[in-house]
């Protein structure tokens, strides 16, 4: 059997030090006393004082050395249980120990600051978590909720003292885990029912992963949107409606009161072609508005294909006969796109450039360049600009006699579609507009 011999303590070890500096001068003394003509009363009272000194210092060094060490010891062992108010004194002198106190004093300072700012964000964010119509949940790594705000315990119908250290699949969510990080879906809570969205990601907490899930409702915001759609498209069609509808009404009333008359004058033969030519014209104005709008509201979704960029460019710049544009030539790339989209979108862009070009005699320029991942495609003209930006996107509205007014709504769809952007603005420093078609490659 094996003894392990116990390890001094450090103020065992700081006396040990001080006894041993002391021990030959002792040594030294007490043979020079017992070996020197001395009585026994001398000999044995400087033994006693001699001896007695010896180790009251000594222990007096051990203690002077270990005070300050339990100080400090207490010091970081309130820091540690989170009371910062306790602070060392004594550190008027110069000395490598009070340097350490003053930085324990400073390093409690900083802490209790850290604390207090710490508690009022953590504060602050409870208080927004609690008003946010919003439903916060985090699930640490076995799926057991941790943490949940004041509308997720709406939305599941209990309190979050019932609620936590639950399962996800207890609490009806263990799908909401699964699947893309964010999704729209419909489905029914304890709390309500409608249409939803999810954003889910990953966070650590004590080193260990956890998942955090929001869930917002859409169903109000959809409503809304979907009435804000509806009145736009009433508006639309209300207008068009009464453009081609008024006069076709008023002329019928004019025909039916000439074909009343007795006698019919002389010309109303004439009178009444004219009036059904104009009724024709109307009828097939709408028919053809009618169509941009069938168009519009079912525009398939691309065929994606590998297309290499410069073909196309170059391809569709040559369809256009009116007026040359000029071509600046960028990078061969390729992309993933429907060649019989992305080139209808290039035509109308082409084609508006020319027709606004043409205004002032200008010239039209068009070219491509890659940049982050990005394929850009702009088209700029030298026309009078664009006077109202804000209705550019809008269906049907036309600065053009005879435009659909659908042109470049078709275009944005596309672009969106596969992923991108289209923008147009006024050219800084020149005349004209450019627009502008980001894809990715």
């Amino acid at each position: 059997m094996k003894l392990r011999l116990r390890k001094p303590a450090h103020e065992e070890r700081i006396l040990i030090l001080a006894l041993l500096a002391g021990l030959p001068a002792i040594l030294i003394c007490t043979i020079i006393l017992w070996t020197g003509e001395y009585t026994p009363k001398v000999r044995w009272t400087l033994a006693v004082v001699m001896y007695g000194a010896w180790l009251a210092f000594a222990f007096t060094a051990k203690e002077k050395v270990a005070s300050p060490l339990r100080t400090l010891a207490s010091l970081l062992e309130a820091m540690r249980e989170g009371d910062y108010s306790i602070r060392a004194r004594g550190l008027e002198g110069e000395d490598a120990l009070s340097d350490v106190m003053l930085q324990v004093n400073a390093m409690g300072a900083t802490l209790r600051a850290q604390r207090l700012g710490a508690l009022e964000a953590t504060t602050l964010l409870r208080k927004v978590m609690e008003e946010i119509n919003v439903g916060v949940f985090a699930f640490d790594g076995n799926e057991r909720l941790k943490l949940v705000n004041r509308w997720g315990e709406k939305l599941l119908a209990q309190p979050a003292e019932r609620l936590l250290d639950r399962t996800a699949e207890q609490l009806g969510l263990k799908e909401c885990l699964r699947g893309e990080p964010n999704q729209t879906l419909q489905r029914s809570f304890p709390g309500g029912t409608g249409r939803w969205g999810l954003s889910r990601s990953t966070f650590r907490e004590g080193g260990l992963p956890h998942q955090l899930l929001v869930i917002t409702d859409l169903t109000r915001p959809l409503r809304e949107e979907e009435l804000q759609a509806w009145q736009r498209l009433v508006r639309v069609l209300g207008h068009e409606l009464n453009n081609s509808l008024t006069p076709i009404k008023s002329i019928a009333g004019s025909l039916e009161s000439l074909i009343l008359r007795d006698p019919l004058p002389e010309d109303w033969r004439e009178d009444a072609r004219a009036g059904l030519r104009i009724i024709a014209s109307r009828s097939e104005a709408l028919s053809r508005f009618m169509s941009a709008y069938a168009r519009l509201a079912k525009l398939p979704r691309p065929r994606l294909e590998p297309m290499q960029v410069g073909p196309w460019i170059r391809r569709t710049v040559d369809l256009e006969t009116r007026l040359r544009p000029v071509l600046e030539e960028g990078p061969e790339v390729t992309i993933l796109g429907d060649s019989d989209q992305l080139e209808q979108v290039l035509i109308n862009l082409i084609r508006n450039a020319v027709e606004a070009a043409m205004e002032t005699g200008g010239g039209v320029q068009v070219g491509w360049t890659a940049n982050h991942g990005n394929l850009i495609v702009w088209v700029k003209d030298e026309g009078p600009g664009l006077s109202n930006t804000s209705n550019l996107f809008v269906p049907f509205f036309t600065t053009k006699p005879g435009g659909s007014g659908i042109g470049l709504v078709l275009s944005r769809q596309i672009a969106e579609a596969h992923g991108g952007t289209l923008t147009l603005q006024n050219r800084e420093g020149a005349p004209g507009c450019e627009a502008r078609l980001s894809l990715p490659l």
